[in-house]
């Protein structure tokens, strides 16, 4: 079981200042204690929140910051009164790692909205230690925040799947999108929105990918499945599908009008937000008011759609479309993921960076 009462010392690649440029960072991982499961990182994906993150986009981060937190790794050791894990599980961890446990949303099992909850890095723990996240060797994390990956997943496409798969299963399964036959959309076909068509269609849905330009029509079409192709920019084809969806998913990043968007919707249609946008975005009520339509946003999922999540994707086949890199790609990768120069998602194997020996004196 080991004592877990030690602290460690990890190697991970972590941001100083709003640059976002991550190079090697040694530091101590907090005090564990009998909750704890202490993994060896195998991947981790990289998500345009690291981005965020990294570069203070929001006007909050904390330097040194070791962001990831689409985390895949092995338990090592449990605490004694671990009960979800054993030595040599493979485990996801997401983007949070603590939450009060006493508010109303503690109480409903949906965490993620919990006032208090600790995001897995640019945060502290209880005891006032720093969290970092999983561009490192390892983690110490409460067992109530981790996740077993289900047997014969493959644990480099597990790992997108703990934000980018979460991010789009969790409104389906809240908003009651789960059933069959629905009509949808995605806007915006990168890491999350490529997921969305992707775990839609597995749900039986009818989906359109909705886009500014005819660049990425094959890509959806014949390697996502997606069953329409829509030019935001062709004025035809935006009037021809009004009224016609029941959901759209906005997974865009930046500044972008509603309204085209909002005109699609079918009576009762819902737009939900995942994009992180730190500028207010503008509509004009009658095209909500004339359709009773929605306007609403999600957060990531909670621990137990993570599970659900898992399962569905592992008996359903689905994977997400990866780039592997190794940590000293990773400012690279960055790079192009900014510019959207990735199909669909990054993934550090951290495992086979040897981060220690990347470290230069």
């Amino acid at each position: 079981m080991g004592s877990l009462k030690m602290e460690r010392t990890t190697t991970g690649w972590a941001a100083r200042d709003s640059t976002g440029i991550l190079s090697p960072y040694t530091y101590t991982l907090r005090n564990t204690g009998p909750e704890d499961v202490y993994l060896k990182v195998a991947y981790c994906g990289i998500c345009h929140t690291d981005i965020h993150q990294i570069k203070n986009d929001l006007g909050m981060s904390n330097y040194p910051m070791v962001p990831g937190h689409e985390v895949v790794g092995e338990v090592l050791e449990v605490g004694s009164s671990v009960t979800k894990f054993k030595v040599g599980d493979c485990v996801g961890v997401g983007l949070l790692v603590g939450c009060c446990r006493n508010c109303s949303p503690c109480n409903a099992n949906i965490e993620q909205y919990c006032n208090k909850k600790i995001w897995s890095y640019n945060d502290v723990y209880s005891d006032g230690k720093p969290t970092q996240g999983g561009f490192s060797d390892a983690l110490v994390v409460d067992q109530k925040f981790a996740v077993k990956i289900p047997e014969g997943m493959a644990p480099e496409q597990a790992a997108p799947l703990l934000c980018a798969g979460l991010t789009v299963y969790s409104p389906l399964s809240h908003f009651g999108l789960r059933k069959s036959g629905l009509k949808g959309a995605i806007v915006g076909l990168g890491g999350v929105g490529h997921m969305g068509v992707k775990i839609a269609k597995a749900m039986g849905h009818h989906m359109t990918v909705i886009s500014s330009s005819d660049k990425k029509r094959v890509e959806a079409m014949e390697h996502l499945g997606a069953d329409a192709y829509l030019m935001s920019s062709d004025e035809a084809q935006m009037k021809e599908a009004i009224d016609s969806l029941d959901y759209i998913l906005d997974t865009v990043p930046v500044v972008h009008p509603l309204e085209p968007y909002l005109s699609l919707l079918k009576v009762d249609g819902r737009l939900i937000l995942m994009g992180v946008i730190a500028t207010p975005l503008q509509f004009v009520t009658p095209m909500v008011m004339l359709g009773r339509k929605s306007i609403t946003g999600t957060f990531v999922g909670s621990m137990d759609e993570i599970g659900e999540m898992l399962d569905f994707c592992k008996e359903k086949g689905i994977t997400s479309m990866i780039e592997m890199v190794h940590m000293d790609y990773v400012n690279k990768a960055i790079e192009r993921l900014e510019k959207n120069d990735v199909r669909y998602k990054f993934v550090i194997n951290v495992a086979g960076s040897k981060l220690k020996s990347l470290i230069t004196t």
